[in-house]
Formats: C-alpha cells, structure tokens, sequence
C-alpha cells in the first residue's frame, strides 16, 4: 500500500502495530490496512474489544485527575500510545499548567505524532525508548530535562505490561523504576486480566496478537497485585477499571466486561 506523508520512513506499514490498533479501537485515524485488518479480528473474537479501550482511557483520565488533586506534577507515562483525546498532559495542566509531562513510546508513529502536538509546550516532551530499557529511560536528557526524581513523580504503564512476556521480567522493569521514586511518588498499571468466563475470547485474542510484534500475555489480578511491590495500593485495590473510583456507580456496573484491571499505589517514606 502507499505509505502516507505522516508515516516515518522507518516503520513496517504491513505488519500490524499494537500502538495503531489501539488507536483503531478508540477510532482514531492513524493506522493502516494491516492494524485494521489484525483489529477487526480481535473485535470479531472479542466483540467488547473497542469498550475494553475506552474504559481503559476513561480509567486513565481519572487516575490523572486524582493524582493531580493529591498535589502531584510530574507524569512519567511510558508507553503512551498514539495521542487521542485526553492525553495525560491535557487533563493534568488544564487543572495545574505547572504540571510536567513526559511520554514514552516504542513505536514512531506514535511518537511523531506526540511531537507535532506537543511543540511550543515547554512543560511536555517525548521519547522514543521501549518499557523493556528502564534505565535509558530513566537517564535521557528530555526526562532529566523535566522530571525532578527527588520529588514525587507518577509513573503511568497504563495498558502495556499484556504486552510484555514473563521472560522480559516485568517485575524488575517495574523495580527500577521504584528505585529511581521519591516517597511520594505513585504506580499506576493496567492491563488485559484474566477472566473465567471469557477463557475462549482470551485465548482467540492471544492468537489474533501473535501477528504482531507483540504477543498478548493476560495476567490474574494476584499477578498485577503483586507488580505493586514496594508500593501501598490506593484503595480501591486492584480492580476491573472502571469500578476504581468511577464517576457514577452505573458507570462501573457489568465491569468486568471492561477487559482491563487497573490499580495506584503510592510510595510511602
């Protein structure tokens, strides 16, 4: 197919993209044929699949909401995805325009498109670095730039671990990044979790996702629980997203069907 003006140079535009597939999800327009196609199978073997996102994002909205309200001012979201309506730094410095964001992600589409929104905005910045490298990103110059590791900071891994295989050992990602907190500092996780009754779905969509460069691993919500090491979990606890602090008490009704469990901790002196 023709690669468009706003795909980089450096990208497989044939193989599907966990980041473009996602962004099909919640309806945005930055994918191609291969995303569609390997997303429109996922939706067929996981009818829910595109409500499983936007939960997830509604959940991240909140949490950054919360957090701000709890005096926070640095946001270190790895694993950002494509940008799409209410984006962490937009919900974060519409309440405080001191606030300090810093997005990280695998994928250059997802990055160039961070750029183009974020220039003339001092305060927010990309990198292009994978989960998987902790310490580049803990040592790159636009994290350094903005984020101050000796006051507290809120490391966001909003659906991504589903993404990373026992074998990259996530806890000790995870682990490393704790290290570099000061108390104070927050946790926020999610991703796919394990649900009995949909045992089928689960594994159709673990198919669909060996086409891509990144094969699905669902995780318990004893497994993310415990990803949390270190940290005090924010009451509710490890929960199905949309029952953790929503809005409304029907916004969390049937929420299983969300797909994703989600959590916050916080790093106590």
């Amino acid at each position: 197919m023709q690669r468009p003006d706003w795909a980089p140079d450096d990208i497989d535009i044939e193989r599907p993209s966990v980041a473009r597939m996602y962004d099909y999800y919640l309806g945005g327009s930055h994918n191609f044929a291969a995303d569609r196609v390997a997303a429109r199978a996922m939706v067929e073997a996981v009818p829910d699949a595109p409500l499983m996102a936007q939960a997830n994002r509604a959940f991240l909205r909140r949490v950054v909401q919360y957090l701000v309200d709890a005096g926070i001012r640095q946001f270190l979201d790895i694993g950002s995805g494509i940008p799409t309506v209410g984006n962490v730094h937009e919900i974060a410095q519409r309440a405080a325009p001191d606030a300090r964001v810093v997005y990280v992600d695998v994928d250059p589409v997802a990055v160039a498109h961070s750029q183009e929104i974020l220039a003339g905005n001092r305060n927010a910045a990309v990198v292009r670095e994978d989960v998987r490298r902790p310490e580049a990103i803990l040592r790159h110059p636009e994290v350094t730039r903005l984020i101050d590791f000796s006051e507290p900071v809120a490391v966001m891994v909003v659906a991504v671990l589903h993404f990373i295989p026992h074998a990259d050992r996530p806890e000790e990602t995870l682990r490393t990044l704790r290290s570099a907190l000061a108390p104070g500092s927050h946790l926020v996780l999610s991703q796919a979790g394990e649900d009995g009754r949909r045992r089928a779905e689960q594994a159709e969509a673990e198919r669909v996702y060996r086409r891509t460069d990144n094969p699905l691993c669902i995780r318990s919500r004893a497994e993310l629980a415990a990803f949390f090491d270190g940290f005090t979990l924010v009451d509710p606890g490890v929960v199905w997203v949309p029952q953790w602090r929503p809005e409304t008490p029907e916004s969390a009704e049937d929420a299983e069907r969300a797909g994703f469990l989600g959590g916050v901790g916080r790093l106590d002196g």
